[in-house]
């Protein structure tokens, strides 16, 4: 966990769902009260989210116990409680809902993931997150892709070089493409990694007569389409497919010999988790 930038994401966060404060606790809770509250999981899963949930708690008040029983990536049912929490009880009831948005989200993602990286054994073949996630909560959603098993593809724009569609347009082709990439690369002080889509069987012979890139995108190509695309490159770059790819056909697709499959829905349209924070009476 990055805890500068975990907590530079709390603070944010309280910032927005507080405000002035929370009037509603602030009316009905004594100042003093004390209790205890468990987080109860109502849906079956991957568990994810819960170091983060522990450092919310603590940026919110340092003096909360915290009593974890299920850690990130277990395999849950309903009823289980992946933990308790104990300390001030408005301080709780300010934690609660942030707690909540971001454990069920990135449990979400990481059953979602999960799923399909048991469809994916007995292959070579791994998934792929995206940039197709939610404005500012990438690095929890892509935490929340690694807890269930998948790879982190780029975080951004500023990691690795990614020649898309319309860079190649723009740029002239594929060959002027990478030939400026690759020339980008050579002036700076960091190593950057370069991937090229390509688009159909003529691009992939045109990036392999140029070369100097170290992956592939394989992007909407068909089941045989793409097989012919992963024997023309022979090993030589790594390869990415993605493009039409669901659950009912993606281990087929991995047959092909492919080295990732890269699927934006594991963090843009997946199903949040069911999960509640419940107070514990005494």
């Amino acid at each position: 966990m990055d805890k500068e930038l975990i907590d530079q994401f709390i603070i944010s966060s309280l910032k927005e769902d507080v405000g002035d404060g929370d009037h509603t606790s602030l009316a009905t809770i004594p100042a003093d009260a004390v209790g205890k509250a468990k987080l109860l999981v109502k849906d079956y899963g991957i568990l994810a989210g819960v170091e983060l949930a522990a450092e919310i708690f603590h940026v919110i008040d340092n003096r909360f116990k915290i009593n974890i029983f299920l850690n990130d990536g277990a395999v849950v049912k309903p009823k289980d409680v992946a933990f308790e929490v104990e300390g001030n009880v408005r301080n709780i009831l300010t934690a609660e809902r942030l707690v909540l948005n971001c454990m069920q989200r990135m449990s979400g993602i990481a059953t979602k993931t999960r799923e399909i990286v048991d469809l994916l054994k007995g292959t070579n073949t791994k998934v792929l997150d995206t940039r197709k996630t939610t404005p500012g909560m990438r690095y929890l959603e892509k935490w929340a892709v690694r807890i269930g098993g998948g790879v982190n593809h780029r975080f951004g724009l500023y990691d690795m070089i990614l020649i898309k569609d319309n860079h190649v347009d723009y740029a002239g082709g594929i060959r002027e493409a990478i030939e400026s990439a690759r020339n980008y690369v050579a002036g700076l002080d960091k190593k950057l990694a370069i991937e090229i889509e390509v688009r159909n069987i003529e691009e992939v012979e045109q990036v392999l007569q140029t070369g100097g890139i170290d992956r592939i995108l394989i992007d909407n190509f068909n089941f045989d389409d793409l097989c012919t695309a992963v024997n023309m490159i022979e090993g030589r770059y790594i390869t990415e497919a993605s493009g039409g790819i669901t659950v009912d056909n993606i281990r087929r697709y991995a047959d092909c010999g492919v080295d990732y499959i890269s699927v934006g829905a594991l963090t843009h349209s997946v199903k949040s988790l069911d999960l509640s924070l419940k107070a514990v009476k005494a």
